[in-house]
């Protein structure tokens, strides 16, 4: 009988070590080790061998790059555009898709949807480890979801799930969620690093093999970033994260990782009684500003994927009552706002060193492109002054340390999208001038100077 045997894993990059230490030899990552314990089935030795006999399974052939044949991916469409887009055009058969967020986002809620919308033309397979069959039928009379052609199946043991996925052959395979999910070969505990790992590839395997779309719902940590190791992500096709709090209408769904299409992409849904609802016109809720428009407001363009969006950013600055003013970012990167401030100070004379400043992206929208510098550069002005900009003014640019303002990609699209809400005048970099008439007043400023000079 094989002895039992222990090792340590990283939780980061997946990789294993013989005994504990605080930093991971392979990432870097200190104090992300966790010890497991291994049966006979799951030593290194057996599981590298079995991945080695699944890559050759194939027995192909050598070829070269100019003759390997290239096909249009067929694609299966989930029923719901901003899904789609996220996606890439819908659903690859073949494919493995990871799907993360908080709790109460309503992952299980949105595939649900899905599912029951996909299983009046394809034969789909709902499998559920945290919630009940009640349960989830008690969701799907509360959505008016029809139910009729959706197979369920409450399960956690990963054998059982493939016993029923090879039974059925399903289109379409849900497993929610993958942390539960736990196979005999393995000791440790469901959700382990071992586990994790070992169930996502024998479930990717299952669908590479078979053609099935599969799709796994992910938990997060506290920090946002989904849980397990870092190999989770290497395994699959497409990962995207579901944002959103409870406490807010709206989410928005992110790709982060995608082999059939463009990372970056949002997707916005509004949570109602109905589930969730697609909003094909992002900008116009986001857009959603009061009578009088304020100091500190500003409407940036920035590009998600594919698409221009225009989102409000405000400021507040207001004198510290402290001797170390607050930095404080929400929806941005604070690091980046430190670092502006400091550029206004150096380039545009304002000092804000005994100011707390305060920003935030108005409908939780994450910001993660550089060309909102700008915007917020004007928007903390406009706080500062108590001077409200124009409200028919749009704004987007990068900023450099040296204080010139960079150009961004997709300048053109980005006007015309303004243009198309209403706007009539734009500051953009020097980089970004139209060539031809775009139907609005346009200043190309190249520094922050001339910028500030502008408003």
């Amino acid at each position: 009988m094989a002895k039992t045997r222990t090792a340590y894993v990283c939780n980061d990059c997946g990789s294993d070590h013989r005994k504990w230490q605080g930093q991971c030899q392979d990432c870097g990552a200190w104090n992300t080790l966790s010890e497991i314990r291994l049966g006979a089935a799951s030593s290194p030795a057996a599981t590298s061998g079995a991945r080695q006999g699944y890559a050759g399974a194939s027995g192909g052939e050598v070829q070269t790059l100019a003759t390997v044949q290239i096909e249009d991916l067929p694609r299966i469409s989930s029923g719901m555009e901003e899904l789609d887009r996220v996606l890439g055009g819908g659903f690859v058969p073949g494919s493995a898709v990871l799907l993360g967020g908080h709790p109460g986002a309503g992952k299980s809620t949105l595939l649900l949807q899905v599912l029951c919308r996909l299983a009046e033309t394809n034969n789909c397979l709902y499998v559920t480890g945290e919630e009940s069959l009640q349960q989830v039928a008690m969701r799907a009379r509360r959505l008016a979801l029809k139910a009729d052609a959706l197979q369920l199946y409450s399960e956690t043991s990963l054998e059982s799930v493939l016993a029923q996925a090879v039974k059925n052959r399903p289109a379409v395979l849900v497993v929610d969620s993958i942390q539960v999910l736990h196979s005999d070969q393995i000791s440790s505990a469901p959700g382990s690093v071992s586990q994790v790992r070992e169930c996502a590839a024998a479930l990717t395997r299952f669908a590479k093999q078979s053609n099935t779309v599969l799709i796994m719902v992910g938990h997060v940590t506290k920090d946002g970033s989904l849980a397990g190791p870092k190999v989770l992500e290497h395994i699959i096709d497409c990962s995207i994260m579901f944002e959103g709090g409870s406490d807010s209408r709206y989410r928005t769904l992110r790709g982060q990782k995608n082999r059939f299409g463009a990372v970056n992409e949002l997707g916005v849904f509004a949570m109602t009684e109905q589930g969730l609802k697609e909003v094909r016109n992002p900008s116009a809720i986001f857009l959603n500003r009061g009578e009088e428009v304020a100091s500190g407001s500003t409407v940036m363009v920035v590009w998600e994927g594919t698409r221009p969006l225009l989102v409000e950013i405000q400021a507040l600055v207001d004198e510290s009552g402290y001797g170390n003013p607050r930095r404080v970012a929400v929806g941005l990167e604070q690091n980046r706002l430190a670092m502006l401030l400091a550029v206004l100070h150096r380039h545009g004379g304002l000092q804000l060193g005994d100011q707390d400043v305060f920003v935030n992206v108005v409908g939780g929208v994450k910001v993660l492109e550089t060309g909102a510098d700008l915007a917020l550069l004007f928007a903390i002005v406009s706080s500062f002054r108590d001077r409200p900009l124009p409200e028919d003014l749009v704004v987007f640019g990068e900023v450099g340390l040296s204080g010139e303002i960079r150009p961004v990609s997709s300048g053109q699209e980005r006007l015309q999208e303004a243009r198309k809400h209403g706007f009539k005048r734009a500051i953009v970099p020097r980089g970004n001038a139209p060539r031809g008439e775009v139907g609005m007043e346009v200043i190309a400023a190249a520094n922050l100077a001339e910028a500030l000079e502008a408003i």
